[in-house]
């Protein structure tokens, strides 16, 4: 009876451990859909167009 008993347990806090997975995957997968959402709404169709990176210093030019 000991080792039915310790099965049962045993097979609970699998199920347990399943369904917490499962919980915290489907929050990931449901937040890394917001970040794409939130990402491509903030955007214009033509996209980033400056890249941030250093610019030329231009001279005044001579006539």
């Amino acid at each position: 009876m000991f080792e039915y008993e310790l099965h049962q347990t045993r097979s609970a806090e699998l199920i347990r451990r399943a369904d917490e997975y499962r919980l915290a995957r489907t929050a990931r997968a449901a937040a890394k859909a917001r970040r794409v959402v939130g990402h491509s709404a903030g955007q214009e169709t033509e996209g980033r167009v400056s890249t941030g990176g250093p610019r030329r210093h231009r001279a005044p030019r001579t006539a």
